[in-house]
């Protein structure tokens, strides 16, 4: 885990390397000091050599100055590499999140997912600056003041350094508390996140079914768990910081008390224990840094394990030897398709399903919900891997396609459209990377929505909003249908692509699309019949696979499922 935090500094090692030698300068001049207050009192004051105590006087100004600039140096560029491992982590993650299977967000919420991305790493960013540098210092300040310590009277010495090793060992037994805790506290305030995040995004459901009591208490009782595993944090935290305090107190004290007998005594004389008592002030700075950095340790690698239980999840994966797929055709068949999602692999959604659609017909699927429709669609650009038999394209298994290769081909409207916080352009180039203004124009054109854009404030550049909450349904709907018709590709997978539109622009959309879909394999799924009548062949899908198939009036004249459905939505 160490080793591979350290290789994030890799990229910024010049950077790095300038923060510890500024921090090596800076423990040398604390160092220097005592010493120099040891002469001053020991040599140029009793000698009345004020021309000596002027100079050293002046030394230190010098000394305090370069410190200043150092501790500058420290603290902005210091925090600068912190800043920079931070973004290059963010970067690997979300890069990292865009090729991760669906099921890992099935099975992970938003907020579990962003209080990870932006509130561990920035602890995880202070302990990167902070670790090494408070580290580092105080290893020097250590070695360096026991020498010094030595230098003055080594029997005294040795009595400070006698306490090192219970101070060690309260910190250790300590850790393991903290480490527990904090962990147990990120993992409730990714929870109080997604509460917050899950609230925020359905504001408008909770304010329709007036569930404001209900969503408080959620919240409340997430919040309250979190406020539990955060005071049993700093419950550990206390004890920890109130032990390493009262050590640091005692070793005060002890220091004092032996230095006074040794000067008692004569073994020392007031210099040398002037001196001895600074240095002990600098030796209690290491510890109280070290004390300070125990925290930090206990945020910023809690913080690292969670980054990388997300950095080690398996990630969408080609098969070996995976090939481009090129321009497809469109000749899709299902053989034998069974699936159950990860979540209850027990329950088959599908079940040997068998289904053969000819390159460039309109195929439509309907039937009761839950019958598998919408995952068939979800198949086909291998948003999940099936449990059992096959899906080709062309003849050809879809896995042994590239994923991203074989979803070039494939246009999606879905019923639940998202649309990217940015300008409606923004939005509708999606579909095309590098799209010109032309090309997304006349896509707009095709769904029916380029008149409506004209007379938004800004036009084209005009925001949506998050998620398009500034665009009614059916203009979100349309807006995701343009994108398709930018795509352009051969086959087109629409899952209730009609859904949020009235009558009359159904039937408007329904004829751009019925001009798209010519000459390119077209799914359709949909529970208004109306928009499937002119399918080259329906299916009806329903809990035991595959119930009926044919064309409208075939279906009709059968008076089977279709037609008993057909009657429901003229009655």
């Amino acid at each position: 885990m160490i080793k591979r935090f350290i290789s994030y500094y890799k990229p910024h090692k010049r950077l790095f390397i300038l923060d510890m030698i500024c921090a090596f300068i800076v423990a040398l001049c604390d160092l220097v000091y005592p010493v120099i207050a040891r002469n001053i009192i020991n040599v140029y004051v009793p000698n009345q050599q004020l021309q000596l105590l002027i100079t050293w006087a002046v030394v230190l100004l010098i000394i305090y100055v370069i410190k200043a600039f150092l501790n500058y140096v420290i603290q902005y560029w210091g925090h600068i590499v912190g800043v920079r491992i931070q973004g290059d982590m963010r970067a690997e993650m979300f890069d990292k999140l865009e090729r991760l299977p669906f099921s890992y967000f099935d099975n992970n919420k938003t907020g579990s997912i962003m209080s990870r991305m932006i509130n561990d790493l920035m602890d995880i960013s202070e302990l990167a600056h902070h670790g090494p540098e408070d580290a580092f210092l105080s290893v020097i300040m250590l070695v360096g003041s026991f020498i010094m310590l030595a230098s003055i009277n080594i029997w005294l010495c040795l009595i400070v350094f006698a306490v090192l090793p219970f101070i060690v060992l309260f910190a250790v037994k300590t850790r393991k508390g903290m480490n527990a805790a904090f962990k147990k506290s990120r993992e409730e305030i990714a929870e109080v996140n997604s509460e917050a995040e899950s609230a925020i995004s359905g504001m408008r459901v909770s304010r329709a079914y007036t569930a404001r009591e209900y969503e408080n208490g959620k919240f409340r009782r997430s919040n309250g768990r979190f406020i539990k595993a955060r005071s049993n944090a700093y419950k550990q935290m206390g004890i920890f910081f109130s032990g390493m305090g009262l050590f640091s107190d005692l070793l005060y004290l002890l220091v004092l008390a032996a230095g006074g007998l040794f000067f008692y005594f004569g073994i020392i004389d007031i210099g040398d224990f002037t001196a001895f008592l600074l240095y002990i002030t600098m030796f209690l700075k290491p510890i109280n840094r070290l004390v300070s950095l125990f925290e930090q340790i206990q945020n910023g690698m809690t913080g690292f394990e969670r980054f990388c239980a997300v950095m080690d999840q398996p990630n969408e994966e080609d098969a070996p030897g995976a090939v481009d797929a090129g321009v497809l055709k469109g000749d899709i068949s299902f053989k034998g398709v069974s699936f159950a999602y990860p979540l209850n692999e027990e329950q088959l959604v599908l079940k040997g399903v068998d289904i053969d659609i000819p390159q460039g017909k309109t195929v439509a699927l309907v039937g009761e919900s839950g019958g598998g429709k919408t995952t068939m669609c979800h198949l086909i650009p291998r948003f999940y891997e099936i449990g059992e038999g096959s899906i080709t394209v062309d003849g050809r298994d879809i896995r042994e396609y590239s994923r991203d290769s074989l979803r070039r081909n494939i246009g999606m409207v879905a019923q639940d459209v998202f649309l990217f916080n940015g300008t409606v352009a923004e939005n509708i180039g999606y579909g095309k990377a590098g799209a010109t203004m032309e090309e997304i124009e006349a896509a707009a054109r095709a769904a029916s929505i380029h008149e409506y854009i004209m007379t938004l404030p800004d036009g084209y550049n005009t925001g949506v909003g998050e998620r398009g909450v500034k665009l009614s349904g059916g203009q979100k709907q349309r807006i995701s249908i343009a994108r398709v018709f930018l795509k352009n590709p051969p086959i087109l997978i629409l899952d209730e692509a009609t859904s949020a539109l009235d009558n009359a622009t159904e039937r408007e959309i329904s004829r751009s699309l019925a001009e798209l879909c010519k000459g390119r394999t077209c799914l359709i799924v949909a529970h208004r019949l109306s928009t499937v009548r002119n399918a080259d062949e329906i299916i009806v899908v329903g809990r035991d696979g595959v119930k009926e198939r044919g064309t409208h009036d075939e279906l009709i004249e059968a008076g089977g499922v279709y037609a008993s459905l057909h009657k429901d939505t003229l009655s």
